[in-house]
C-alpha cells in the first residue's frame, strides 16, 4: 500500500525509538522503527494482523530481542531488562490480558505494585475504583469468573497499581462487545486526563483515531504513515484498506 508519510513529532517526547528492530528466533520483527510520544498525549498505532504492532510494544518494554535506541525521559531503555523499565513508569497491559485467574480480584490487584514500597504502595486503588467500580464490586471474586469486559478493566487496573508514567495498552478492545469498548476507551480518555500519557496498539481503527492525538500505521514491521490522528482517519488509503470505504 503506497502511503506518503507525513512526519508530525511530539513537541516533548517522553519516548522516543530510533532505529528500532526487534526479533524472534533470529528473524527481523521490525525493521527500523523511529516512533516519538509526547507526554500527556494519547498514540495510537494501527495496522494489520500480524504488522508488528504488539511486537513494538513488547520492544519498548523489554520483552524481546531489539537494537537500536529507545529513550524514555532521557533515559536509555535497550539494555534494560524488563523490570526495571517498569520500574521507570511504564506499564504495558498485554494482548490476552495475562490475569492470575484463580487470584481474587484484589490479589490481582495487589500484585500490580509488588515494585512499590512504603504506606502509599496501595493508593492507585482509588484511581482503579473511580475508573472501575465494578472492579470494587466484585474484590473478592476470582479473576476468571469475570466477564471479558470486567477482566479487561483488571488488567489496565493492576497496570494503573505501578503508578505508571506511560501506558502501553495491547489491543484493549479485543473480544469485548461494542457497549463495553466504548467503556473501555472512555476510561482511557479519563487515564489520560489524570496525566498519564497513552501508546495504545489496536485493530479498531476509527476508535482509536477518535481518542488519539497522533497515530502510526505499521505495515510488515515498519511504519509507513504517520500523522495527527485526524489526517490518518481522512487518509483515503488508510480508508480503503482498515474501513471497507
Amino acid at each position: 500500500m503506497p502511503i506518503s508519510e507525513t512526519a508530525i513529532a511530539a513537541d516533548r517526547p517522553l519516548l522516543s525509538t530510533r532505529h528500532l528492530r526487534a526479533y524472534y528466533r533470529g528473524l527481523v520483527a521490525l525493521h527500523g522503527i523511529d516512533l516519538d510520544v509526547g507526554a500527556g498525549e494519547i498514540v495510537a498505532v494501527v495496522g494489520a494482523n500480524g504488522a508488528g504492532k504488539s511486537t513494538l510494544l513488547r520492544a519498548i518494554a523489554g520483552q524481546v530481542a531489539r537494537s537500536g535506541e529507545i529513550m524514555f525521559d532521557g533515559i536509555a531503555l535497550a539494555n534494560l531488562p524488563a523490570y526495571r523499565i517498569c520500574r521507570l513508569g511504564i506499564a504495558l497491559v498485554p494482548e490476552g490480558r495475562r490475569l492470575f485467574p484463580r487470584l481474587s480480584v484484589e490479589d490481582n490487584l495487589r500484585l500490580g505494585a509488588y515494585a512499590r514500597r512504603g504506606p502509599e504502595r496501595f493508593r492507585p486503588l482509588e484511581l482503579v475504583f473511580e475508573l472501575f467500580p465494578r472492579l470494587q464490586e466484585r474484590l473478592t471474586q476470582r479473576a476468571e469468573l469475570l466477564s471479558g469486559g470486567e477482566q479487561q478493566m483488571l488488567a489496565i487496573g493492576r497496570a494503573l497499581m505501578t503508578s505508571p508514567r506511560l501506558l502501553m495498552l495491547d489491543e484493549p478492545s479485543q473480544g469485548l462487545m461494542p457497549r463495553l469498548v466504548d467503556d473501555i476507551f472512555a476510561a482511557i480518555t479519563q487515564i489520560r486526563a489524570r496525566g498519564v500519557t497513552v501508546l495504545i496498539v489496536e485493530q479498531r481503527l476509527a476508535e482509536a483515531l477518535a481518542i488519539a492525538d497522533r497515530a502510526y500505521v505499521v505495515q510488515t514491521g515498519r511504519i509507513v504513515l504517520q500523522g495527527s490522528a485526524r489526517e490518518i482517519a481522512e487518509n483515503a488509503e488508510v480508508r480503503r484498506a482498515y474501513l471497507g470505504m
